[in-house]
């Protein structure tokens, strides 16, 4: 009798644990949640004058949002995007590769939510926009991956097809990196991945770090040659004279 109660409770488990496993692979197969939102109402290829909507998500249980730098995706250039609206305070400013919003720290826990404005958006399927969220305490979240199943993965927009007759407009002029912040503020730190031109002051400091200039060096290395050869003469009669 024991031994059949004990497989019938067995058997009425089974159903249940099958159930459990199978739901921990559908979430885990699920796709990653992205910790960077981003929507817009005209999310279609080719459309002008858009408004995309970003909510950065709070990660940080002690430090407060103060910073979203953002790369743009190929085919929206830096000079074709403006400030929408964001959290009060907070600047807009262009970079080489994309823009960066800014400004006095949110509260612990609050996330940033702001938009910009493209002129036009391009012809494709989807647009990636990585991202940098920094807070006071200096920790950055990087929301980089292309791949939406990833760990990180970037703000990504769905487009719809363009409409007919849809065409690209003439690109912007390329701008040159401002910030709408007074003229007294620090100038914006270089974009990553580019090299910012030495200074003639550091250019000169480089000089000295050389040493010797080229000419010096290269008649040193011609007296050294010359007394090498002295010294090879020198031998050469020396063994001649006591053969």
């Amino acid at each position: 009798m024991f031994r059949v109660v004990k497989r019938y409770r067995t058997a009425r488990h089974l159903p249940l644990a099958a159930a459990a496993a199978a739901c921990a692979v559908l979430l885990s197969a699920g796709p990653a949640a992205a910790h960077v939102e981003v929507e817009s109402e005209k999310a279609q290829a080719l459309a002008e004058n858009v408004e995309i909507s970003f909510d950065a998500e709070s990660e940080s249980d002690t430090a407060g949002i103060t910073q979203i730098r953002v790369v743009l995706p190929e085919g929206i250039a830096p000079a074709d995007v403006t400030y929408g609206k964001g959290p009060q305070g907070w600047q807009f400013s262009v970079s080489a590769d994309g823009y960066t919003v800014k400004g006095p720290a949110l509260r612990t826990g609050v996330d940033a939510a702001y938009s910009v404005v493209v002129r036009q958006l391009p012809d494709a399927g989807k647009l990636a926009f990585k991202t940098l969220q920094t807070y006071t305490d200096g920790r950055t979240d990087r929301w980089i991956e292309l791949d939406e199943n990833g760990e990180n993965p970037a703000p990504t927009l769905r487009l719809k097809a363009a409409a007919p007759g849809a065409k690209p407009v003439a690109p912007s002029p390329t701008a040159t990196p401002e910030t709408t912040a007074s003229a007294s503020a620090s100038p914006a730190p270089a974009a990553e991945g580019t090299a910012a031109s030495p200074s003639p002051q550091a250019a000169e400091a480089e000089r000295d770090d050389d040493g010797l200039s080229a000419g010096v060096w290269a008649g040193i290395v011609a007296a050294v040659l010359a007394a090498a050869a002295g010294v090879a003469v020198f031998v050469r009669r020396r063994g001649g004279d006591e053969g």
